[in-house]
């Protein structure tokens, strides 16, 4: 009889142990660091989102926080707060973005990226949030016609150089690249290069705010098209579908307008 009864203390005791180890791993909140554990969207998901890092007012970095800010930052996180998404922001460039999406580094992109019919054989694009085109910028007092012999700068992997592509032969231009706006608008400024190819509402901010002396000699933007969040194609279909339904909320609430406000629109 004592066997037995000490056999049947030994299994409650058992079972005690493994109720308590299940209750705790179930309402567990922090970790060794004491730190709350992060907690992402009903899938588990957490995002890995690239950017542009000099496209201001969509994405720069503001050298008194340290942290990269700007159009697109504050929409992903509007939207993101909107529909529970759980990501990481990695502002490298425009052109690594591309890559890191199309290699799958990256689940999506936001970097003032315009929608084309080129891009989507790559890539799954969100529906437009803002619209802007291109203009050529160069020196007070420059003309389109003294562009004849000379160079302008582009940045890579963009629809600004392929604007560039489309009009050299006319203006008798070649073209350089650059990885960053930064760098083209500081070849022009030098006399690196002539002028340069530019989102129209990308250079106005920069000439408005004074971090250009540069002035904008084409007539009217060109190829005036959507900015869209792009993920790599057939991949994360529900990240679109999330986007798509933030972006209809924070325009329906007013906070889209308000963000546009901030930066100048």
């Amino acid at each position: 009889m004592k066997k037995v009864l000490a056999l049947i203390l030994a299994v409650a005791l058992i079972a005690s142990v493994a109720v308590l180890a299940g209750c705790s791993k179930s309402t567990t909140a922090t970790e060794g660091n004491n730190e709350p554990v992060a907690t992402a969207d009903e899938s588990g998901k957490v995002y890995i989102i690239y950017s542009d890092n000099a496209f201001a007012p969509f994405e720069y970095l503001d050298t008194e926080k340290n942290e990269y800010v700007g159009v697109d930052m504050d929409l992903m996180a509007a939207i993101a707060e909107d529909q529970g998404i759980k990501y990481e922001m990695h502002n490298e460039g425009f052109d690594a973005a591309m890559g890191a999406v199309q290699s799958g580094q990256a689940d999506a992109m936001i970097a003032g990226m315009t929608i084309t019919d080129e891009r989507k054989e790559t890539f799954d694009f969100s529906d437009a949030y803002f619209d802007d085109g291109q203009v050529i910028v160069a020196k007070a007092g420059t003309k389109m016609e003294d562009l004849k012999g000379k160079t302008v700068a582009a940045k890579t992997s963009t629809v600004g150089g392929e604007y560039a592509e489309s009009i050299k032969d006319e203006y008798g231009f070649t073209i350089n690249y650059y990885e960053g706006s930064d760098n083209m608008y500081q070849a022009v400024m030098t006399g690196a290069d002539a002028a340069c190819v530019e989102d129209f509402s990308v250079i106005g901010y920069a000439i408005k705010t004074g971090e250009v002396e540069l002035e904008i000699i084409s007539a009217e933007p060109a190829n005036v098209k959507g900015y869209g969040f792009a993920t790599q194609k057939g991949k994360n279909p529900e990240l679109i579908e999330k986007f798509n339904a933030g972006l209809a909320n924070i325009k329906a609430s007013g906070k889209y307008a308000e963000i546009l406000a901030k930066y100048g629109y």
